[in-house]
């Protein structure tokens, strides 16, 4: 891969996490959902903005209209000017335009965005390709390859995949695609809970597509979850604290001249206050273990993703050619390549029928 090129980016949520964090952001994290009912935006929240992932098609059903008035000067927008940058422009477009006291965007994006604010989208488009940063943190998920292909060997009907982002902002919800010339309006919302109406819109996308196409991903962006159930420890530590200091003072004779933490007087229900901040401690001290797990998963399988796997695939097909092993299991292989292009040939096919 030249200097210049933009590797292709798995969408992950472990993967999105630590570009996001190579970018300097902290506060916030990446999450997959996995179904558009409420209770799952409700167990995120807060949520900053969504990023979703589907096979492009060259004609798009109409959704919304592009701004093209005074809204811009409230919305960053980049256009995508390079190939295979769509997954670090939706993070990009997402990010700079979130306002939420979480999320702190480091001194990389925050200099960005004061830089590129005069310029028209296709500029902000070229300053994120030129940015050394945010190229080489979005490259280190590159793969290595033993060969250069030539991209123009593609088929023109190849599955292509795109990343675009919803967000919220001053209660509208936009879509930001860097394939448009804008962003998409797609209507008023509830500042504090646009998950609402945003539901409906990938409902509507999705249903465009032809019945078994499960060619979709969707995540979010949210509050990094160990700090938020950091906060959440300490307010239930100090509930059960102020309440066992409540109960000496009373076993004591001491009379509080005021008292405004809202706490019982009687020495039994201020019992019940400790032991229910107890039982709510070990619950979020067991979510924070499994968060801990999580991101350590997460750091162990990025560092596969980026790990060169070159000389021990050389060395193995080394092995495989002098056992006599090497020249059928290509065969074999190319056999099978070859009926997986008849069944996807078939199915294309049968869904024209069918469009028909």
């Amino acid at each position: 891969m030249s200097a210049g090129d933009w590797c292709l980016v798995e969408s992950d949520p472990g993967v999105f996490t630590e570009l996001i964090r190579e970018f300097g952001v902290q506060g916030a994290q990446v999450e997959e959902v996995w179904s558009l009912d409420e209770q799952s935006f409700e167990n995120l929240k807060p949520v900053h903005g969504l990023i979703f992932l589907y096979k492009w098609r060259s004609e798009e059903p109409a959704q919304g209209s592009v701004v093209q008035d005074s809204r811009l000067e409230d919305i960053f927008f980049a256009k995508q000017v390079i190939k295979n940058a769509c997954a670090t422009l939706a993070i990009l477009n997402l990010l700079l335009n979130t306002s939420h006291p979480d999320v702190t965007l480091g001194s990389t994006l925050s200099e960005f965005k004061e830089f590129t604010l005069p310029l028209d989208p296709s500029s902000r488009g070229l300053a994120v390709t030129n940015s050394d940063h945010i190229r080489k943190a979005h490259n280190s998920f590159s793969r290595q390859q033993m060969f250069e292909f030539d991209e123009q060997l593609a088929k023109k009907d190849d599955d292509v995949f795109h990343f675009v982002a919803y967000v919220e902002v001053k209660g509208r919800l936009y879509e930001l695609d860097g394939l448009k010339e804008g962003p998409v309006d797609l209507g008023k919302c509830d500042e504090g809970d646009w998950l609402k109406t945003v539901k409906p819109v990938l409902d509507q996308r999705i249903q465009s597509y032809t019945a078994g196409e499960i060619h979709f991903n969707l995540m979010a962006i949210v509050t990094d979850r160990k700090m938020q159930l950091e906060r959440q420890i300490t307010l239930s530590e100090s509930q059960r604290d102020m309440a066992a200091k409540r109960i000496e003072a009373l076993i004591a004779g001491e009379v509080a001249m005021e008292d405004s933490s809202g706490l019982p007087s009687d020495p039994a229900e201020l019992q019940t206050v400790i032991e229910e901040a107890e039982t709510q401690l070990a619950s979020l001290q067991e979510k924070m273990a499994e968060e801990t797990s999580k991101l350590e998963r997460y750091k162990l399988e990025n560092i596969r993703r980026k790990h060169n796997y070159l000389p021990l695939i050389m060395e193995l097909l080394k092995i495989l050619a002098r056992r006599g092993q090497l020249v059928p299991l290509v065969e074999q292989a190319k056999r099978k390549k070859q009926q997986q292009r008849e069944q996807k040939e078939k199915k294309n096919t049968a869904s024209a029928e069918t469009a028909k």
